[in-house]
């Protein structure tokens, strides 16, 4: 079966490992935003960001690279 590849940013990625990146970090960051205090913004603020570093961390160890990096003579 043949993946599906995209490039953003000058960066190829796989569009399954993106969607699921984006559902995880989304899901993270707008959960722990909602389950913050309604009174405090910023509160809510920190633990929205503490939300999506928790995702990127999950997302870093779940979808590992998958490049292939040789270096040739003449490389520095």
């Amino acid at each position: 079966m043949k993946k599906s590849l995209l490039e953003i940013w000058g960066d190829v990625v796989e569009a399954k490992a993106l969607v699921f990146s984006i559902v995880i970090i989304t899901t993270l960051t707008m959960g722990a935003h909602l389950l913050a205090p309604s009174d405090n913004d910023t509160l809510g603020l920190f633990a929205g960001i503490g939300g999506a570093v928790s995702g990127f961390l999950i997302c870093a160890f779940l979808f590992k690279p998958r490049r292939i990096i040789t270096k040739e003579e003449g490389d520095r």
